[in-house]
């Protein structure tokens, strides 16, 4: 019997969660199965999953099909009414070992064919899932998961639940086993960074558990933080940014707009000025941080002279790596039942934005000439500068390893050493 297939769609968090029920699914002894891990972040993302299961099913017509992930929550029923799947898992229960021994039986009877239950009421977050997803140079440890806000265009807390935070101890643990195995950088994830901590006794904060695995793992070379929601960093955090070599400078910002109307119909937490007074604050305490971020173009009501304002921040944050994202409307979120922005308007922002971001990447790489950087080499002929920025080797270099190195010129955008 072959093993199973598995496919996934959306955030590194899925790819974490995908890895580890691999593992789940064999210990269970599943064969002859394809599960879909998908996602819901936009409604794009909802019907590329449904066009993968189809193109899953014309492949492997005798496999039995399971769908999970974001969207199966959110929407099971979407997926429950496709002739093509046999199966439907909610995220909880797609990491419990007794949901894949059920799938794993030669019969999905009625009960386990959809089992979806209300994230609402998870209360914990299973941590250490899994040691060494990643490439053999960087891991990836899951620290926190679920979101507590509710912001106007997004869809995923009703995929994750509320914010549950894998206790400090058990995140040193982990990455203490992962230098043990030779990794030299450490990325922390999860859905909302910058809450983790808030469920847990004394309420500790996102640097709290930063300058915790630093001090308690003095081996581990480099240590990143994924995705964060400025107006949360706390003090502990900027002191790390401050006096850590360690942590790595490069931070994605959870930015979405630069117009103080949008950012409020949004229901974000920070204005245009917030943005900005973060990335001078960083920027004065780490001079050579570089930031990425997500920019939402078209969101509904938003007007030119909006849109200019989010146009703007590019440069007064000083942003490297946009995620640009047009607006499509989530059906379930406030934001869809908004005025809508025309779809050409849209689109045409969109690339507005991604040609800001290219002129930023650009600027970037010529700055680097010329200086010497320490590169996590992620295979023979390419590694990462501390801020994430690609370099290219002619020599052959050792995979995980990180090499000190001279840039001496730009090759579209990558940096050549």
């Amino acid at each position: 019997m072959s093993a199973p297939k598995f496919s996934n769609h959306g955030c590194r968090l899925n790819m974490y969660e995908t890895e580890a029920m691999k593992e789940l699914a064999e210990q269970a002894g599943l064969t002859n199965a394809v599960i879909v891990n998908t996602c819901a972040v936009t409604a794009e993302a909802v019907r590329k999953a449904r066009q993968d299961i189809r193109k899953l099913r014309r492949e492997n017509p005798d496999a039995r099909l399971i769908v999970t992930g974001c969207a199966a929550q959110t929407e099971p029923a979407t997926f429950t009414a496709m002739d093509e799947v046999d199966a439907v898992i909610g995220n909880t229960e797609k990491m419990q070992g007794d949901t894949w021994q059920g799938l794993a039986a030669d019969f999905i009877g009625d009960s386990e064919a959809v089992q979806v239950n209300d994230i609402m009421s998870v209360t914990e977050t299973a941590g250490h899932l899994i040691d060494g997803f990643g490439t053999r140079s960087r891991a990836y440890v899951q620290v926190q998961n679920g979101c507590d806000h509710r912001c106007t265009f997004c869809i995923i807390p009703y995929g994750r639940g509320n914010s549950r935070s894998v206790p400090a101890g058990v995140v040193v643990d982990q990455i203490k086993r992962l230098v043990d195995k030779g990794y030299n950088e450490v990325v922390l994830t999860g859905v909302d960074m910058t809450s983790w901590g808030g469920d847990l006794p004394s309420a500790p904060k996102l640097g709290d558990l930063v300058m915790r695995i630093l001090r308690l793992v003095p081996d581990l070379p480099r240590l990143r933080i994924s995705s964060i929601d400025s107006i949360e960093v706390d003090e502990n955090l900027m002191q790390a940014i401050a006096t850590e070599p360690r942590l790595m400078p490069h931070l994605h910002l959870s930015l979405q707009h630069g117009d103080d109307m949008i950012l409020k119909r949004m229901k974000r937490r920070h204005l245009r000025d917030d943005a900005i007074r973060f990335a001078e604050d960083a920027k004065k305490l780490r001079p050579d941080m570089t930031f990425g971020a997500d920019i939402i173009a078209g969101f509904p009501t938003e007007t030119e002279a909006m849109f200019a304002n989010s146009l703007a921040l590019v440069k007064d944050c000083d942003l490297t790596w946009l995620h640009v994202f047009p607006y499509s409307p989530r059906p379930g979120t406030p934001a869809a039942r908004m005025p809508q922005v025309n779809g050409k308007a849209i689109k045409a922002r969109a690339a507005t934005l991604r040609a800001a971001g290219q002129m930023q990447v650009a600027a970037h790489l010529q700055s680097q000439i010329g200086r010497t950087h320490q590169v996590l080499m992620e295979n023979a002929h390419m590694g990462r500068t501390e801020q994430f920025t690609e370099v290219t080797f002619e020599v052959p270099q050792t995979e995980g390893q990180i090499v000190s190195t001279q840039i001496v010129g730009v090759d579209g955008t990558q940096l050549r050493a």
